[in-house]
């Protein structure tokens, strides 16, 4: 990433040292103070000890940290596949809303939408 680019990044993912995983600023507000505000608010339940209010920013930014390294594992997997792989994949994953294939193997068949009266059969197995 170019320098001027990283600078405007926040603080927390150029802290983090993340690569691959860009998150925006409202995000990583949610990442940092929204788990010291959680932490806080189960702590002032008793639910956990006031450690937690340390710990667990620092367990999201570990896991945040770790979407970055598989993020990296990912990009460069995909980097290695060959170009026709990925051409084949393309075309195989491509949404086909709106087609669908007909084939004529049900011939002489009349949709009505008047009512039709069964006719009797002259089967001489009756």
């Amino acid at each position: 990433m170019p320098a001027d680019e990283e600078r405007y990044r926040p603080l927390y993912a150029r802290l983090l040292g993340l690569r691959f995983v860009n998150p925006g600023g409202v995000l990583c507000f949610l990442f940092f103070e929204g788990a010291i505000a959680l932490a806080v608010l189960l702590a002032l339940a008793e639910l956990v000890t006031w450690w937690a209010v340390v710990v667990l920013p620092v367990v999201v930014a570990a896991m945040v940290k770790l979407n970055d390294m598989v993020a990296a594992v990912v990009v460069r997997s995909a980097a290695l596949v060959p170009e026709q792989e990925r051409d084949r994949f393309r075309r195989q994953m491509e949404p086909v809303v709106g087609r669908a294939r007909v084939s004529n193997a049900v011939t002489s068949v009349v949709v009505t939408a008047d009512p039709v009266r069964p006719t009797r059969r002259t089967d001489p197995l009756d």
